[in-house]
């Protein structure tokens, strides 16, 4: 059995004060369940993406899917956490369950409630996914930081790129009404450090660093000799998941060794090549993320995303564009939820039903989901199956 995507869900991304964890994942799971035509009774087992560590004091929160729809009482449920790829990983379970035959219709769901905490809070909460034992005291401003100086010291400064790719994610922002910085930014607003565009951690400014959200994302997986019985589908043309070392000191940052070989392997498994991806929905955590994740995917050689990026390549009319959702950086990034909320712009965009924001003539769509200092990596390759 294959698993296919027939239905999905996505709150907006924000901060939603009035919101919980349940209401989210409420929100976004009914949406789902809609989208599919099918009830709770209908499914057979619940996954849920969720990092938490600390930014909510629910620590046991699968059941809470189940609440959605009575008919989900008494289904199995189980959380799945692996850092900002925990979605991700909620996805790659529910796809192995439906390939190995114990189950037929998952749902998935990603969330987060991030806004509870302040930045101070947030930034303790998310540095729980470095290795404690040596790294307690960094946070990931500063782990990618270091990305962005090994990068300059190697092929030279990677400022201006970075700039570029805040403005093109707030550009295609605008286009999301989902995304939670739905406003433009002058590319000279983030070359220079201001006021208001503080040094967060050199070089890395406020416009180069993901936003602090509230948000939910859902999925309803079928295996696919149910496709019949729904009127749209998208399937997995690859799915691999590459993990490296915890500790920064165990890596070379500049190999960026986990999303890369993710990458090679699902190029591989899918049998295509980076000129074969219409789009690519990326983890843009920081700017450097991006520009390094142009690298591994093949579309500049090492130390030639630069130019590739202000040329416009991984712009919305470019050879390849990248984060047509607003990515992190824009869209937001409810840590939980990143993964499934990727899948379902993939799903979206290769079914035409993408709205504002859709890819003309889109045919095969890449998700490229992170957890921590590049030690987690999630690669799909999405495509739409004639039902």
């Amino acid at each position: 059995m294959e698993p296919v995507i027939v239905g999905w869900g996505h709150t907006p991304f924000g901060r939603f004060n009035a919101l919980g964890i349940e209401e989210l994942i409420h929100t976004a799971a009914r949406e789902a369940l809609a989208s599919a035509g099918i009830e709770g009774k209908d499914v057979d087992a619940v996954w849920l993406g969720h990092f938490n560590s600390g930014l909510v004091p629910d620590s046991f929160c699968s059941s809470m899917v189940l609440s959605t729809d009575p008919g989900l009482r008494f289904k199995p449920a189980t959380r799945c956490e692996n850092a900002c790829a925990s979605g991700s990983a909620a996805v790659y379970a529910a796809i192995d369950a439906i390939r190995s035959g114990r189950v037929r219709v998952a749902l998935v769901v990603g969330a987060e409630k991030m806004t509870a905490l302040d930045t101070a809070g947030v930034t303790r909460a998310l540095g729980g996914a470095s290795y404690q034992k040596d790294e307690a005291h960094v946070s990931f401003p500063d782990v990618f930081a270091r990305y962005a100086t090994a990068y300059a010291a190697a092929y030279g400064d990677p400022t201006e790129a970075m700039a570029h790719i805040a403005v093109k994610n707030h550009e295609n922002a605008m286009r999301n009404p989902l995304a939670q910085m739905r406003r433009p930014l002058a590319l000279d607003y983030c070359l220079v450090p201001s006021e208001k565009n503080p040094m967060i951690s050199a070089p890395l400014k406020v416009t180069d660093c993901s936003l602090i959200s509230d948000g939910a994302a859902a999925l309803v997986l079928v295996a696919d000799d149910m496709l019949s019985d729904f009127p749209k589908a998208a399937g997995f043309r690859a799915a691999q998941q590459v993990n490296d070392y915890l500790p920064m000191a165990a890596k070379d940052p500049l190999a960026f060794a986990a999303p890369r070989h993710a990458i090679a392997k699902a190029y591989e498994q899918a049998r295509i090549s980076v000129d074969d991806i219409s789009l690519a929905e990326v983890h843009d955590c920081f700017t450097i993320a991006e520009l390094m994740m142009v690298e591994a995917m093949g579309v500049a050689s090492a130390g030639e995303g630069r130019r590739a990026v202000i040329d416009g390549v991984t712009s919305r009319g470019g050879k390849l564009p990248m984060n047509l959702s607003g990515g992190l950086k824009a869209k937001g990034h409810a840590v939980g939820a990143t993964g499934v909320s990727m899948h379902v712009m993939a799903a979206r965009q290769v079914l035409g039903e993408a709205g504002d924001i859709q890819l003309p003539g889109a045919s095969l769509a890449m998700t490229v989901n992170m957890g921590g200092d590049a030690v987690a990596a999630y690669v799909s390759v999405i495509e739409a199956i004639k039902v």
